[in-house]
């Protein structure tokens, strides 16, 4: 004799998901690749899901506007992440959360979009040496007096930052040399540019930022 109880388990046991309880209907592939957009930064070709991605776009997009959220897709520099919508006056919950930069990040920050750039510009991909970016770095490593220890900590503690972030990947070869992610380009708009030249200038008035003539004649002595 069949009971509502026997209906309602076989149709559970016909309709089973890919764990006990699981009501989603997503493949497995596109629910890994909506995992990596929430986890972030970002997510790129390399990732072994974005084939997924670029198959259900529609469908990760409308899963992650129902938390608010904005999915950005550049198939041509194939990067992709999420940002917060834009809700206007709606009182919605903020998912993700930024980190403030130090100066010394920002700077690098800097340097590298406009390293992107001109790679971009040359249809080349944006290297740059290890000793290229501490070089620069040191310029503005800080309040004028630190000594070579804390400059070389901050400096390194800059590009292991954007390193952890994704923003440079090391590259194989003797040389220590990275590649500059392309989402670089992406996450930081026109007014997020200006805000860290502001921050720049700011930092330069108050004596944060060593002048290069003043540290060349330092070593010529």
């Amino acid at each position: 004799m069949n009971s509502l109880l026997d209906v309602s388990v076989s149709i559970d046991g016909a309709d089973s998901g890919l764990y006990p309880g699981d009501r989603s209907r997503l493949p497995l592939d596109t629910r890994k690749a909506l995992c990596k957009l929430l986890s972030g930064p970002f997510m790129d070709a390399d990732h072994p899901s974005w084939p997924a991605l670029l198959r259900d776009e529609e469908t990760v997009r409308s899963r992650l506007s129902e938390l608010f959220l904005q999915l950005v897709v550049d198939r041509e520099r194939k990067v992709a992440f999420t940002r917060q919508a834009d809700t206007g006056e709606l009182d919605t919950p903020v998912l993700l959360r930024s980190k403030p930069l130090t100066f010394l990040e920002s700077v690098l920050l800097l340097d590298l979009r406009r390293v992107l750039i001109e790679a971009e510009g040359q249809d080349q991909r944006a290297v740059v040496a290890a000793a290229d970016i501490a070089e620069q770095l040191n310029l503005y490593a800080g309040a004028l007096g630190a000594d070579a220890v804390t400059v070389r900590k901050r400096v390194d503690a800059a590009i292991d930052k954007l390193r952890g972030a994704g923003m440079l990947r090391a590259l194989r070869g003797g040389e220590k040399r990275y590649e500059v992610s392309p989402v670089l380009r992406l996450l930081f708009t026109v007014e997020d540019v200006e805000a860290l030249g502001k921050i720049y200038q700011t930092a330069a008035k108050q004596g944060y930022v060593q002048d290069q003539s003043a540290s060349e004649d330092d070593d010529d002595e």
